[in-house]
């Protein structure tokens, strides 16, 4: 199956993953779409979420003709990624928090995570832990402040830094911790104010590389890239196109849900 590769998110996170994608597959159609009209996902209930996301990335999925679906979500990935590739007739690949990694550089055995209400307290994130994280001490932090921020400084307005130190604060009560693991696609675009906000050098790892990995692996035939890629969205907005044009993509066409 040939077309575009289709990365969503519920928000503008998901660019986070699209310089990473580029140096994977330079030559590669992508097209973007995000559920900004119920942005952040972070703190809905979880059975609204499983039912939105499927039909917002079945309508996208359709639009754009994709041939394989990213979900640079982890929210969206650990709640619906087992429902949407039981939906959905091309391959799709997931965002797993980068708890392996941290783990496997980590000196100190002390990593934080820094992520979402929902993925901080996934079931999945647990057994991440448990699986290549089991001799480590884990700070975990629900940071969903951020996710309004990274949005912010996408749409050209500057960060509040300190909400960003009062967000990751909780981070660095412990001397001891050297990694932290950015559990959400939003947080890389952040990662200067994040590292200015912590008090002594850290290491910040996210899954941006991983996922471009993956996708390379998994894509058959995409599509090869034009002048502009195209993006969709549940609600237009002028601070979204702009964003989205800074990352090489067309105004976002309104996506029409069932």
């Amino acid at each position: 199956m040939s077309g575009p590769i289709l990365i969503f998110d519920s928000g503008v996170g998901g660019l986070s993953v699209i310089a990473p994608m580029r140096r994977q597959l330079p030559n590669a159609a992508l097209a973007y779409a995000c559920d900004n009209a119920m942005m952040p996902y972070g703190t809905r209930p979880d059975d609204w979420l499983v039912t939105r996301i499927l039909s917002v990335c079945s309508a996208a999925v359709a639009a754009s003709g994709c041939s394989v679906l990213v979900l640079a979500c982890n929210t969206a990935s650990t709640l619906a990624l087992d429902a949407l590739r039981d939906r959905l007739a091309v391959p799709v690949v997931g965002t797993v928090p980068a708890i392996k990694p941290a783990a496997a550089s980590s000196r100190s055995r002390h990593i934080g995570l820094l992520a979402t209400s929902a993925t901080v307290s996934r079931p999945y994130t647990d057994r991440l832990i448990r699986e290549f994280a089991a001799d480590c001490r884990v700070t975990r932090v629900a940071a969903d402040a951020l996710v309004g921020q990274a949005e912010r400084l996408l749409a050209g307005e500057t960060p509040d830094r300190r909400i960003i130190r009062d967000a990751t604060a909780p981070l660095w009560s412990a001397g001891d911790l050297d990694t932290v693991v950015l559990g959400c696609t939003h947080f890389p675009l952040l990662g200067a104010c994040i590292a200015e906000a912590a008090p002594r050098g850290v290491r910040l790892i996210d899954s941006g590389e991983a996922i471009a990995r993956r996708t390379a692996q998994v894509v058959a035939r995409p599509t090869s890239r034009g002048e502009c890629d195209r993006s969709f969205a549940t609600a237009l907005d002028s601070r979204l196109s702009r964003a989205l044009e800074a990352f090489g993509f067309d105004a976002p066409q309104l996506l029409s849900l069932d």
